[in-house]
């Protein structure tokens, strides 16, 4: 994806947006309905489309270039069906679930939860490199198949939603003395001792807390958004997010001195801001969370950037993060109204745009920019407000 060179083109897109609206506007003024519904269409998102270009395949499937093993991963298959959604581009959509179907979950996603870790084996043979589903993962694939059954009048896209999240509460979460219901990192190797458990702060976006728990009557889901929200408040006690945590029945919160992250935050924790920089004004934990994580905000009006990790006791940061840090954090830094702070991120990005193969900066980048430029919102009650969506509600 080759980034804009200036300011203004950074959001070129909100002018076809704007015309979009003023189209739109006209067929309702001439009252012709049929013409105002066929105009119901999404607004153009070249990042999009450079996007799909560069990362994605003609089957659906998503590869990180940067890699040895040319690796896709089932986080980048979630990512992408959402961008698709918000796109409202079906056919990528289809493509991406079905090569995700068909290599993650055996063919049947109704039977099982998608493997994490696929790619190019020691062997030169292509597959599954590690079986082991990703919750983050699965809440996003759970995300989008639901809205997009919503958005685009798909019950099969609702039923096969209804039946991952049933199987994530099944799989992907245990009851944590203390802490009550919590989601685990997976189905397997997180439950580190009787007592002891290693947990991701970074897989826990809220608004998808609260679509799943307005969606369904299982009380479970309130019960996970109420223990996700302590996980990112409790765990970053200085306001730096950790890439991982241990929680210890009795005892709390404690770096994770073996494991991998060892009390720092980067490149897993940066996606923290970013979560919580698109919640709605409306959400019960947005004011909290934008208070608990604002030492981030003052860090990079202070450094002119974010940094790369950063020790979540002390504050010492390493040295800066990837232009794709400064990307994840622009609606963060937007609703803090740090202007300033916000300004030199947009000049960074400008002057060192993320490498055209670094899949998981661009990820960073879409999702922010795309909040940005208005081609998304989430509501109150987390769902999807894609602008192809209000424009044709507006029609």
């Amino acid at each position: 994806m080759t980034f804009p060179a200036s300011k203004q083109a950074i959001f070129a897109s909100l002018r076809w947006r704007r015309r979009w609206l003023l189209l739109a506007l006209l067929c309702c003024c001439l009252g012709n309905a049929h013409a105002a519904r066929s105009l119901c269409q999404a607004p153009p998102w070249p990042q999009w489309e450079a996007f799909k270009t560069s990362f994605i395949s003609q089957d659906g499937r998503v590869i990180d270039r940067s890699t040895p093993q040319q690796q896709t991963v089932s986080e980048g298959q979630a990512y992408a069906l959402f961008f698709a959604l918000v796109a409202n581009d079906r056919p990528a959509f289809a493509r991406i679930l079905k090569w995700t179907e068909d290599n993650l979950a055996g063919g049947d996603l109704t039977a099982r939860l998608p493997a994490w870790h696929w790619g190019k084996k020691d062997n030169g043979s292509w597959g599954v490199l590690d079986a082991n589903p990703a919750s983050d993962a699965d809440l996003w694939l759970v995300y989008a198949l639901g809205e997009a059954g919503r958005l685009w009048q798909e019950r099969r896209y609702v039923a096969l939603s209804s039946l991952l999240a049933n199987r994530t509460l099944a799989e992907e979460t245990a009851n944590l003395p203390g802490l009550g219901l919590t989601l685990l990192p997976a189905p397997h190797g997180f439950h580190l001792g009787q007592s002891v458990w290693r947990l991701n702060p970074s897989y826990l976006p809220m608004q998808l807390f609260d679509w799943l728990g307005s969606r369904s009557s299982d009380a479970r889901w309130r019960a996970l958004a109420a223990s996700s929200l302590r996980v990112l408040l409790e765990s970053a006690p200085r306001g730096y997010a950790p890439d991982w945590i241990l929680y210890e029945a009795g005892k709390g919160f404690r770096i994770d001195h073996d494991g991998e992250g060892n009390g720092k935050g980067g490149y897993n924790a940066i996606r923290v801001y970013l979560w919580v920089g698109m919640l709605p004004p409306e959400s019960a934990a947005r004011t909290r969370l934008l208070t608990a994580f604002a030492p981030m905000s003052d860090f990079v009006a202070r450094h002119g950037y974010p940094p790369e990790q950063i020790d979540i006791h002390t504050g010492r940061a390493n040295g800066p993060g990837p232009s794709g840090f400064s990307a994840a954090l622009l609606p963060f830094l937007s609703v803090q109204n740090n202007t300033a702070a916000l300004n030199t991120q947009i000049d960074r990005i400008i002057t060192r745009p993320p490498r055209a193969d670094a899949y998981y900066e661009q990820a960073l980048m879409l999702f922010a920019l795309g909040w940005r430029d208005g081609h998304y919102r989430f509501a109150k009650d987390g769902s999807l407000q894609p602008s192809w969506k209000i424009t044709c509600n507006h029609a």
